[in-house]
């Protein structure tokens, strides 16, 4: 069983940068979407960034600007540097990766916890 292990999370003070990075433990196939998503106590998980098919990036209007998501398609991995953080930040971030052609598959990993501090 594949699983995607996510590092980088931590504490840091507003205005600070973290990077997150998240690669999969065992060989699949390419996957077309790599993203991230967060969810903060009380509140549903949400899109934060997605890269599809290894060029086009679609961002939460919350962090446009200040997030950037890249992917390397050969090693599946999916970096998310975040820089001018915000308290409003503070969530479980999570990674996915997902392909819906042929050996479809969809996996999330366990989720790293980001803290802004004001």
């Amino acid at each position: 069983q594949v699983q995607l292990v996510e590092s980088g999370g931590g504490l840091v003070q507003a205005g600070g940068s973290l990077r997150l990075s998240c690669t999969p433990s065992g060989s699949i196939l390419s996957a077309q979407a790599m993203g991230w998503y967060r969810q903060a106590p009380g509140k549903q998980r949400e899109l934060v960034a997605v890269i599809s098919n290894g060029l086009t990036t679609n961002y939460a209007d919350s962090v446009k600007g200040r997030f950037t998501v890249s992917g390397d398609n050969a090693k599946n991995t999916v970096i998310l540097q975040m820089n001018s953080l915000k308290p409003e930040d503070t969530a479980v971030y999570y990674c996915n990766l997902n392909r819906v052609a042929f050996g479809r598959y969809d996996y999330w990993g366990q989720g790293t916890q980001v803290t802004v501090s004001s």
